[in-house]
């Protein structure tokens, strides 16, 4: 191995465990905890080395989110290829979105409410982020209907998703009938 692959390798390894220990610290105190600052001290590198990998917060809330995004992907397609049939697959994928938000909320608070410095919906959109909304829109394009562009459904449900769980998560609805609440998404707004 030539000294530039392993300065590469290293470079590499250090922002993984930049991403890895923000993401630890986020989860356990929140988001507000997570400062360059206390991310070059649990590393054990100078704040110009943390620097050097990301220019501040923001990218790393960024690289959180694209992480995460790559692993919402990954359980949406898991849950789904499990089952059989469109209602099956629709309310897997209901509750395995549901369930990462819930295992993961500040991985899912980078990818959706935080400000990462990432474009959703656009030509630069990264990769993660279209392949998280392939994942969704896979199975639910399938149950869309004739008269729907399979985009604006997925988009909906996908919505109606975002707010069971930032309202459950909030305590804004209660847990006792969320199961229910996914069979009334998936009965009213799936054409099965």
């Amino acid at each position: 191995m030539s000294v530039q692959e392993r300065k590469q390798r290293e470079r590499a390894e250090r922002e993984r465990l930049i991403v890895a220990t923000a993401r630890e610290l986020a989860e356990q105190q929140g988001w507000d905890a997570v400062t360059t600052r206390r991310l070059a001290e649990r590393i054990d590198y100078s704040q110009p080395v943390l620097y050097s990998h990301f220019r501040g917060k923001r990218e790393i809330i960024g690289a959180v989110a694209l992480e995460g995004s790559a692993e919402l992907a990954v359980a949406l397609r898991a849950a789904t290829s499990a089952v059989e049939g469109p209602r099956a697959r629709v309310t897997a994928l209901a509750g395995a979105y549901l369930e990462f938000a819930e295992r993961n909320p500040a991985v899912y608070d980078a990818i959706f409410q935080l400000d990462g410095g990432l474009a959703f919906a656009q030509e630069d959109t990264p990769e993660p982020l279209k392949d998280a909304f392939a994942a969704l829109l896979e199975c639910l394009g399938e149950v869309a209907g004739d008269d729907i562009h399979p985009g604006v459904f997925t988009e909906l449900f996908w919505a109606s998703l975002h707010g069971l769980a930032t309202l459950t998560r909030e305590r804004r609805l209660p847990r006792e009938f969320a199961e229910q609440r996914v069979e009334l998404l998936v009965d009213r707004l799936a054409v099965l």
